[in-house]
């Protein structure tokens, strides 16, 4: 059996290469079985970042050395990671979002190379670092979000355009960053742009050709959001007829935000489509009353139609831009004697949720942070009027008697307990490996106007450790079922890369001041660590190649925490408060733009 899924394997390669048709369903599909290749930016469909190799392992993984290096040529921040597929290796980097297809076979030589040719004023009006978080594959084609919201669709062979579409209108705000995804016959994106008053959507487009076939709202009449009233569910109840603009003073929801530039999983069985949206706009609470649905929600969408199944807002009426839109990671697990369909998410205002994802049933909230202390919990007593809200703190909220008020010692910060950064998850140990900020701030709201393309934020931030405390992060791991720290691993600076959990009993994760680090899956032990060339906001991957395994990673500081660095900021409160939490940062990376790939030393 083995020895006929690698054959199928090969055949569907080979068939894409040719040029065969494959459905692109079975061609990912089948692709992410084989451990071998990395054909996804999350791993697998379900966002575990879990692969079985382990030929590197805990007892020799303290052995690795650098295998080989290949510059991007960017110097801002690089997020995301490559991908690989056969013997070929595609990478992206960061504005203008050049991508490479490297030859595996061949030292790394450089097959092709996409240059997109993009307007640069598309820079000013991309909030946090000109990141691009990573491409996707089916179909034979390579597919790119461009910062200027373009979809484009490479021949996987040629790198030429089979099809291109723009999705936005970068003039007034709306910017690409996200992945692409490739789920059955569509590629999913989403939009960033909420610090520019932009409505989020997700859009899904035919693989074949590039037609849209559909788009979903954040906020909204139903016809927007593509919600029926009487079926979609929140926490197992109808939402009812304009479930979003019943909870927006007028037409606020048309400048509303909830952007959707985080990371999507799916479930084939079900068919459903998991992703966040991020925070209403403006980010100051007084100037839109109401819980602002459907921004801060988990979604459940039918792939197929774009159909809300169900929907979770975690932070109704958002005070400190707490945005929904981390990864939601798949598992089917026991809970209490029970098998369960669970979707788990870490969420930026520091609680993590385990649900179940064919129901949207609510099961655990708890803090994966301590700091954390504008909620007390979150309310479980499902008679309860208040079930699944957060149990505010009052001397933490934004607002007083309808007044602007300038909070301090808010825990998390606005980059949360985690922003994108994605965590991973090892079926081997049921754990999941979360890197996090630890990091607190004071905020104060002020009155801003709406115009098209230019900010729309409306808050002053400062942002530093937790009381008496001086890391700025910790990478823990995390029970989902008991909502429990397992161990916790403390950094200086906040842990702004994507884990990789692996068979042989690792977890690698990069550091902002530029280390790859591993550790031990059961205790935290660190086993490994190497400097790279700057600091790692990228997310870690493996694959194999003639019989080896390769672990590897992008360090390029930038992105939201690194923002100071990647644009030349200085004055503390820019980057929305990250320039003054992190300008220790400088210390000890500077500016860059390589990947670096390990390997165990040849025998």
């Amino acid at each position: 059996m083995r020895r006929l899924a690698i054959l199928t394997t090969s055949v569907i390669a080979f068939m894409a290469w040719q040029g065969v048709p494959v459905r692109a369903a079975d061609d990912v599909a089948t692709l992410a079985k084989d451990a071998k290749q990395w054909v996804m930016s999350t791993g697998d469909f379900a966002n575990t970042r879990y692969s079985t190799l382990d030929q590197i392992n805990a007892s020799n993984v303290g052995k690795l050395q650098v295998s080989w290096t290949f510059s991007t040529g960017v110097l801002r921040g690089h997020e995301g990671a490559p991908l690989v597929i056969g013997d070929v290796m595609y990478l992206h980097a960061p504005f203008p979002n050049t991508v490479f297809a490297l030859d595996l076979n061949n030292d790394g030589k450089i097959l092709w190379k996409y240059e997109p040719k993009q307007d640069p004023n598309v820079i000013p009006v991309m909030c946090c670092d000109t990141v691009n978080r990573g491409l996707a594959y089916g179909d034979g084609k390579i597919f790119l979000h461009q910062a200027d919201t373009t979809l484009v669709a490479l021949d996987a062979k040629t790198g030429q355009v089979v099809w291109s579409v723009k999705d936005g209108d970068a003039s007034k705000g709306e910017t690409g960053t996200d992945a692409p995804f490739v789920f059955k016959d569509k590629v999913l994106i989403g939009v960033s742009g909420g610090e520019f008053g932009v409505r989020g959507w997700v859009s899904a487009y035919n693989v074949k050709d590039g037609k849209l076939a559909w788009r979903g709202y954040s906020e909204g009449p139903d016809s927007d959001t593509l919600m029926d009233p009487e079926k979609t569910t929140s926490l197992g109840k109808p939402v009812g007829k304009d479930s979003s603009t019943s909870t927006w003073q007028g037409d606020q929801w048309k400048i509303g935000g909830g952007d959707t530039w985080g990371w999507y999983s799916y479930d084939p069985a079900l068919n459903l489509v998991y992703y966040g949206s991020g925070n209403p706009s403006t980010w100051n609470p007084k100037q839109r009353p109401g819980d602002n649905k459907w921004s801060m929600t988990i979604w459940a969408r039918d792939l197929d139609t774009g159909m809300a199944k169900w929907v979770y807002q975690m932070t109704p009426h958002d005070e400190w831009d707490y945005d929904g839109v981390n990864e939601m990671i798949l598992s089917d697990e026991t809970v209490n004697g029970q098998a369960r369909k669970l979707l788990t998410h870490f969420d930026r205002n520091g609680f993590g949720y385990t649900l179940d994802r064919a129901t949207g049933e609510l099961l655990v909230a708890e803090k994966y942070d301590p700091a954390v202390n504008w909620a007390t919990k979150i309310e479980m007593d499902k008679s309860s009027p208040d079930y699944g809200k957060p149990v505010r703190v009052k001397s933490m909220s934004t607002e007083a008697n309808g007044e602007d008020v300038n909070s301090k010692g808010i825990c998390p910060a606005a980059l949360g307990s985690k922003d994108e950064q994605p965590a991973a998850y090892s079926p081997d140990t049921e754990l999941f490996y979360v890197p996090t900020n630890h990091v607190c701030m004071d905020y104060e709201p002020f009155k801003v106007s709406y115009s098209a393309g230019q900010p729309y934020v409306g808050a002053t931030l400062s942002m530093y450790p937790p009381q008496g405390q001086s890391n700025m992060g910790n990478f823990i791991a995390w029970d989902n079922k008991a909502g429990k720290i397992v161990w916790s691993d403390p950094e200086q600076f906040s842990v702004w890369s994507g884990a990789l959990a692996t068979k042989g009993g690792i977890v690698f994760y990069g550091t902002l001041e530029g280390y790859l680090k591993a550790v031990d899956a059961k205790s935290g032990k660190e086993l490994y660590k190497f400097k790279t060339p700057s600091g790692i906001i990228g997310n870690v991957m493996t694959y194999e190649h003639g019989g080896k395994q390769y672990v590897a990673v992008f360090s390029g500081v930038g992105g939201w925490a690194g923002i100071g660095l990647a644009a030349g900021l200085t004055k503390p409160t820019d980057g929305l408060g990250a320039v003054g939490g992190y300008a220790a940062l400088s210390n000890y990376t500077a500016l860059g733009g390589t990947l670096t790939v390990f390997s165990l030393p040849s025998q």
